[in-house]
């Protein structure tokens, strides 16, 4: 019989559990304590909830905690995982540390639907959704056994389109942000989107994350050529969406752009971005091309960037230039596959 993981349920589905195993509906709340809160492994380890209650729950459930299969590290400190998705598949995981910050970029998709000409991804296809017990078992397994410093962020920067999978990373959120969960702040997290609607909307309406959106170039027959997305969910409709919305607080709003040579590197695309943004109230991270197979695309100059940067910057847009991590593990921006891992 196929046992089920505990890790990636919400309370109301551990109080659930307790009450159809005979026990107090309050042992919900023990097992979310123990789980994610202490991040236990065993039933065992859960002293005070009755022995005959764990063995209750050993007979029917697992923990449901599960190790990367593989993990490399770059020379800049990263550290990419490889974690086991179900049917043979696998998911990358990436831990970026950072002075006093670490941050987890984790995967929401085994592959991904958007197909977007310059990422690794995309190239794979679509192949599975994750489930939340997938998703915050990355968070929970990823550098635990490594000494690493213990997480600061989270990043829905891997692999897949969270927004498509908007159900299970839901759950993820209120688990991570949930006193009896994690009992992060939701400023802790940043979902990154190409801006697939109504999902978007949904998203900002019910949660206080942060948002990342793909927009690459503010021309939309270019962006179109780029990213298929463009079709569906034109960038100029999802900026309309996005300044109904109060970014001038807590909340951030940034907008990915990486920067290719002679595509969308000069100053004639810096105005029409400024002209895209209007009055919306975010910031620009301008992200180095990372090569990709079978991509012609070629990163642009630093002196472009930094154009870019200071075009930006004099229109009161708060643009920086993102630093580079994990390249030469190809755990970069746009390069996490399985591809040949499946």
């Amino acid at each position: 019989m196929r046992k089920y993981p505990l890790i990636g349920l919400t309370l109301h589905e551990l109080e659930d559990i307790a009450i159809a195993g005979n026990m107090p509906r309050f042992v919900g709340r023990q097992l979310a304590q123990w789980i994610y809160g202490k991040r236990v492994e065993s039933f065992d380890e859960m002293n005070n909830i009755s022995r005959r209650n764990r063995e209750w729950l050993a007979e029917h459930y697992v923990v449901g905690r599960e190790k990367p299969v593989k993990k490399m590290r770059s020379s800049d400190g990263t550290v990419k995982y490889l974690f086991p998705a179900g049917e043979g598949r696998s998911v990358e995981t990436v831990y970026i540390p950072d002075k006093e910050r670490a941050t987890l970029c984790v995967s929401s998709q085994v592959g991904c639907k958007m197909n977007c000409y310059f990422c690794a991804t995309g190239k794979m296809g679509f192949k599975a959704q994750l489930t939340a017990h997938q998703i915050i078992n990355q968070i929970l397994s990823a550098g635990a056994s490594d000494g690493l410093s213990d997480l600061t962020n989270v990043v829905f920067m891997g692999m897949g389109e969270p927004l498509d999978n908007l159900g299970e990373v839901m759950k993820v959120i209120e688990i991570l942000t949930a006193q009896w969960g994690f009992a992060w702040s939701p400023k802790r997290i940043t979902v990154s989107t190409v801006g697939k609607l109504p999902e978007l909307k949904e998203l900002l309406d019910r949660t206080s994350v942060h948002v990342a959106i793909s927009v690459h170039t503010a021309d939309a027959r270019e962006r179109g050529q780029l990213m298929p997305a463009q079709k569906a969910f034109p960038i100029a409709s999802v900026m309309k969406v996005l300044s109904s919305y109060d970014f001038s607080h807590q909340r951030r709003l940034s907008l990915e752009y990486i920067m290719w040579r002679g595509v969308n590197d000069d100053i004639a695309h810096a105005e029409m971005l400024v002209k895209l943004i209007g009055n919306v109230r975010c910031r620009v991270n301008l992200i180095r091309f990372h090569a990709v197979a079978g991509v012609d695309l070629v990163p642009c100059s630093e002196e472009r960037m930094l154009m870019m940067r200071n075009c930006l910057n004099s229109h009161g847009i708060i643009a920086t230039i993102r630093a580079s991590r994990g390249e030469d593990i190809l755990a970069a921006c746009g390069m996490l596959s399985t591809s040949c891992k499946q």
